[in-house]
């Protein structure tokens, strides 16, 4: 999903490192206001822990593989702005440090994961949330939240390459949903082995824990 160099024409390129720019400038800002002592550790744990886990790669068939993207763990444990920044580091790290994507396509590259499945996947979690209100319920709403960020993620990298004259749209969307939807399942099962861990060990790193009381015990 991480897009290279060259794939991407000048407007869309253009138009994604302007919203990237002001999608993290925005959550930067909101992250601030909601930061704890605990938070600005938590965030280079977790970053830690992504840009490690988003080097081992896992087997999906036809010689395809993924990994994790981890944009709805980050944003349930550090809230989706927090997330949002965190995951953003990570993939400039990446790009810089493993040429993990190009740097001119770097921004877009950061709206699609960073904002795009970060943002998206917190929403998707938050929702399912308030259906589910039980430690089960975090654990099934952290798996759809995780196969929605990686999906949603990859259709708005598959737009861009679409608006780009790269592929036409009716070829990569259906192509990259497809493939996609089976990495998001992979992602879903780490998400919930690592989510399952910390509930136990210590359940108030969860960001979103509390808000079952809003909707009743």
């Amino acid at each position: 999903m991480h897009i290279p160099d060259g794939f991407l024409s000048n407007s869309v390129t253009l138009a994604a490192w302007a919203a990237s720019a002001g999608g993290i400038g925005y959550s930067l800002k909101k992250a601030s206001l909601e930061m704890k002592d605990r938070t600005i550790p938590l965030m280079g744990i977790t970053a830690a822990f992504l840009f490690s886990a988003q080097m081992v790669n896992f087997p999906i068939g036809g010689g395809t593989s993924g990994h994790l993207l981890g944009g709805a763990l980050a944003a349930i444990l550090l809230g989706p702005f927090a997330g949002s920044v965190t995951l953003a580091c990570v993939l400039v790290f990446q790009c810089l440090l493993f040429q993990d994507g190009g740097i001119t396509a770097l921004g877009a590259n950061i709206f699609n994961m960073a904002l795009g499945g970060t943002l998206g996947g917190y929403a998707v979690f938050r929702t399912v949330m308030f259906v589910f209100r039980s430690d089960g319920g975090t654990l099934i709403a952290a798996a759809l939240a995780s196969w929605f960020s990686v999906v949603f993620a990859s259709l708005l990298c598959a737009v861009e390459i679409g608006f780009s004259g790269v592929s036409p749209l009716g070829i990569v969307v259906p192509a990259m949903a497809g493939i996609h939807g089976v990495i998001g399942l992979g992602e879903a099962a780490i998400s919930v082995a690592v989510l399952s861990f910390v509930m136990k060990a210590r359940p108030d790193l969860v960001y979103l824990k509390p808000v079952r009381a809003e909707g009743g015990p």
